[in-house]
C-alpha cells in the first residue's frame, strides 16, 4: 500500500464532550492488483484519528472507490491500520 495524496481536517466538537482532538483524513492509496482492496477506479481510506497522547489512534477506517464513491465493505488488516495510524500521527496539523 502506498499513500499518494491526502487531506486532513479537524472534526469540531460543538458540545465539548469528546476528549482529545479528532481529525478526518482522506488518504488516496495505491494497492497491488492482487490485493483485495484493488479497484481499477482507485481507492481511498477515510480515517478518523483521535489525537490524545497515549490513547491516540484510529477510531474508524472506511474504504471507498475513488471515482464511483462506492463504499467497500472491507476491514483493514492490522499491518495496514498500523501504517495508516503512523501516517496520520506524522501528518497532524499544527495546533490552531
Amino acid at each position: 500500500m502506498n499513500i499518494t495524496a491526502y487531506t486532513v481536517e479537524q472534526v469540531k466538537d460543538p458540545f465539548g464532550i469528546l476528549s482529545g482532538r479528532r481529525y478526518e483524513f482522506k488518504l488516496e492509496v495505491e494497492v497491488d492488483e492482487e490485493d483485495e482492496l484493488y479497484s481499477e477506479h482507485g481507492v481511498y481510506a477515510r480515517v478518523v484519528y483521535k489525537d490524545e497522547g497515549e490513547t491516540s489512534g484510529i477510531l474508524t477506517c472506511d474504504w471507498t472507490e475513488k471515482t464511483t464513491n462506492r463504499y467497500l465493505p472491507l476491514d483493514a488488516e492490522p499491518e495496514e491500520l498500523a501504517e495508516l495510524a503512523a501516517f496520520c500521527a506524522a501528518h497532524l496539523p499544527e495546533d490552531e
